[in-house]
């Protein structure tokens, strides 16, 4: 962790701000190829090492091009295609407000090279060609989202209302299943998110939630402020209540377990006197109670 953070704050300037949407913008692009003919992306773009190390480096980049949805249709592929951009857009724009452009461009970026590095060892250690796409990258992104806002509400089939821990656990046992039943390629890919998942959030720590004042001041750089602490308010303590107090001396129950109180029949206005000054006192009479 602190490791990461020195990297943070000797490299965050070379960090590409809205990564997302250059992003999209590829997977746009992609999306338009594969609606015109997707051998374009196989034949031209697509992760493969054999073309890579003969000249064709441009692949390394372009591979991303891969487009997160389609269909059998030209008309669906299009809408779940421009769906799938809209909805990766935001949350890919959602996960760098709350790491930052550096960390997100890490966490984007590892799995990139994580997917390169797997084609490769696929290539020259066991001599098959492993087709990487960004399907498994981009569920990646969806599964982070979750880790922050498991409550947060999608619309499945713009209907039925999901919490995105439900999706997510959907999800994860359609990864078992495409593990389980998926080819070499899907296998990998699969193997390769995963563990950049665990590993970014085991180096990093992201998976406790940031209040708003701890995100701006990351992406902002300000410094944290100190507030002066509260002066704690005195106690007030709860007024006594009296239900005896003798007229003359003023003393109440509380003064004395043993003092006993009764009223006087001779004086007015129901005069009050403890067992001390019940016959000593001078009566109250009218007179006096007017003077």
């Amino acid at each position: 962790m602190d490791f990461f953070r020195k990297l943070e704050r000797k490299y965050h300037r070379y960090a590409i701000p809205n990564l997302m949407y250059y992003i999209i913008l590829l997977y746009g692009a992609g999306l338009v190829i594969w609606l015109y003919d997707p051998m374009i992306y196989f034949n031209y773009l697509c992760l493969n090492p054999e073309a890579i190390m003969h000249g064709q480096v441009w692949r390394l980049v372009t591979f991303l091009a891969f487009p997160p949805a389609f269909g059998s249709f030209r008309f669906t592929a299009a809408f779940m295609g421009v769906l799938a951009l809209f909805v990766y857009y935001n949350l890919g724009q959602t996960l760098e407000s709350i790491w930052g452009s550096f960390r997100f461009n890490v966490f984007f970026l590892s799995g990139v090279m994580a997917q390169i590095l797997a084609a490769f060892i696929g290539y020259v250690v066991f001599g098959q060609f492993w087709l990487l796409t960004t399907g498994f990258l981009n569920s990646a992104i969806f599964l982070a989202f979750a880790l922050y806002y498991p409550d947060a509400v999608f619309l499945l089939f713009f209907v039925l209302p999901v919490k995105a821990k439900w999706l997510a656990v959907a999800e994860c046992a359609a990864y078992l299943y495409s593990f389980l039943t998926g080819g070499i390629s899907t296998r990998v890919e699969l193997v390769v998110s995963l563990i950049n998942i665990i590993i970014f959030f085991a180096v990093t720590r992201d998976y406790r939630r940031f209040s708003s004042g701890r995100l701006f001041r990351r992406n902002t750089g300000f410094p944290q402020t100190k507030l002066p602490k509260r002066r704690p308010m005195p106690k007030m303590e709860a007024p006594v209540r009296t239900y005896h107090r003798c007229a003359v001396c003023g003393r109440t129950e509380h003064d004395g377990a043993d003092l006993e109180f009764r009223y006087c029949s001779k004086c007015i206005g129901g005069m009050e006197y403890c067992q001390d000054h019940l016959y000593t006192h001078q009566h109250v009479t009218l007179t006096q109670k007017q003077n």
